[in-house]
């Protein structure tokens, strides 16, 4: 059989790419909020690219997706593929060169393998691209789960608990975020993804320099400020357990090792453990940067060395003190889940879950912890969250929140040394901040409510959205933005949120 010649990279194949490169960058890092009404078809048709999709026809764009399958066949051309995206990273100006071809190399084969396996036909591929004239396809579609045959529980509203009731008191702490290669002096501004690193660089007519504590900017942090952290946690403590929800590496992304990965979670977890002490159970939760590639997380039917086993074993070994030899698997029903725990936004934000026959009813809330990061513009920061205790007839649901965070500016102390040992202040308690009760749904759904006819209450959310370090202002269309996401828990939700005449829009970020 005669092989077919894959074809020279030229830019409708480079434009291929950025199906790989642009979702990749936009995953490695939380998303500003000016980003989240945009399409995804509107990332790529960047002016510099002067190229758009819905510009070529059905059948070029079929074309060119049957030669890529065809071509990927044969193992000769992953090579040329890989090329192909690296030089789509380097024309569009996505990143530095080094980075490009440094983050191309390390996803190589996790993107051709993906290509190689992908059900995707080239009809589906350009429906996405070029749009629904062109076939049909929808990333965002509902998957059907089947339940157990039992029914579902009888509703039972929460109610408050009586005044002096016992509470537990939760550590809750995410996205550290350690960078080993953080200096203080370096670069805080540089072209490169992240920067306050050795290699960071930037023109010294503009040049802002890494703080002791940590910098306002692309930068994570030293390892003093996580353990300073800890430090100070352990002496607000006594605490009824932890929970913390992963994101342990810095954010280069593009140069990470499976080695170095293990390092930061070794380092991290044992500071966790020293610093908390042994009779505390933590809870811990992987994260999208545990892996390398970053958000790499192969299915099980991969084996050897391209599973994820390096790093399952390793949390398994750490982590064995925190868990129970068996664990147990629990279901998806409101009477029975009283609390849901995230991250990863690095905000301090919220969304709201309502029943599923009228979508009024506020029945759950996404909490979403602020960063202990300072990626990006913001003070390091954790999450306490006062839980309804162990008594007969509790709740068992959140009841109150504090955030606290170092304020960067005092800390680093611009006008002599930075303080040797800089206090974490509490930036607010939530009932106290919005005159509410407790923090059931309803409350928080009255909130939000709040929020469309006064200015001032949706303004100080803003503030304390950012810990308390708020880099651009939130008007008109970034506040619907904002409003639309806190009611929209379900995702299909958020992609039909219409408020005020201004559509929000999905996006793959």
């Amino acid at each position: 059989m005669a092989q077919l010649p894959f074809p020279q990279p030229g830019f409708g194949l480079l434009t291929c790419a950025l199906l790989f490169v642009l979702p990749l960058y936009a995953a490695c890092h939380p998303m500003r909020i000016s980003d989240q009404p945009q399409l995804v078809m509107e990332r790529l048709s960047l002016p510099m690219v002067k190229f758009n999709w819905t510009s070529i026809s059905c059948r070029v764009c079929q074309a060119l997706f049957t030669i890529l399958d065809v071509a990927l066949l044969s193992d000769i051309n992953e090579e040329r593929v890989a090329r192909a995206v690296g030089e789509a990273c380097i024309r569009l100006h996505l990143a530095d060169e080094q980075v490009c071809r440094d983050i191309t190399e390390l996803f190589r084969d996790d993107f051709i393998r993906a290509l190689q396996e992908s059900l995707l036909w080239p009809t589906e591929a350009c429906a996405f691209l070029v749009g629904p004239s062109c076939g049909k396809f929808d990333i965002y579609a509902s998957w059907n789960i089947t339940l157990p045959k039992d029914p579902k529980p009888p509703v039972t509203p929460p109610v408050p608990p009586k005044p002096g009731s016992p509470q537990s008191r939760v550590l809750f702490l995410t996205d550290i975020h350690w960078d080993k290669e953080y200096i203080t002096g370096s670069a805080a501004d540089c072209k490169e993804p992240l920067c306050c690193r050795k290699d960071s660089y930037s023109p010294m007519w503009w040049r802002r320099e890494a703080g002791y504590w940590g910098t306002y900017g692309k930068c994570d942090l030293p390892l003093r400020t996580v353990e300073n952290l800890l430090e100070n946690a352990a002496g607000a403590g006594p605490w009824d357990w932890v929970y913390w929800t992963g994101d342990i590496p810095a954010h280069n992304v593009w140069s990470q090792t499976r080695q170095q990965q293990l390092s930061a979670l070794t380092v991290i977890t044992r500071l966790i453990q020293k610093h908390l002490g042994p009779n505390v159970t933590v809870y811990p939760a992987i994260g999208n940067h545990e892996s390398t590639p970053v958000n790499s997380f192969p299915p099980p039917f991969v084996h050897g060395n391209r599973s994820s086993a390096w790093l399952y074993n390793t949390m398994a070994d750490e982590w064995s003190k925190w868990l129970p030899e068996q664990a147990l698997k629990s279901l998806r029903y409101e009477s029975t889940i009283t609390g849901q725990f995230f991250g990863h936004t690095h905000f301090d934000e919220f969304q709201m879950f309502y029943d599923g026959e009228t979508m009024t009813r506020p029945l759950g809330v996404s909490f979403i912890a602020p960063s202990v990061t300072t990626y990006i513009n913001l003070n390091p920061g954790y999450r306490v969250y006062y839980v309804d205790g162990n008594y007969q007839g509790s709740s068992r649901m959140v009841l109150d929140h504090e955030t606290f965070i170092l304020n960067l500016t005092e800390a680093n102390h611009k006008s002599g040394e930075p303080k040797e040992n800089p206090k974490w202040t509490l930036l607010y308690r939530a009932t106290e901040t919005y005159g509410l009760a407790s923090l059931f749904p309803s409350d928080l759904d009255k909130l939000v409510q709040g929020f469309f006819g006064d200015e001032r209450l949706f303004q100080k959310f803003w503030y304390f959205r950012h810990k308390g370090h708020v880099s651009e202002p939130c008007k008109e269309t970034c506040k619907t933005a904002i409003l639309c996401f806190l009611r929209s828990g379900r995702y299909d939700l958020l992609q039909k949120c219409d408020l005020n005449g201004v559509k929000v829009r999905k996006s793959l970020c």
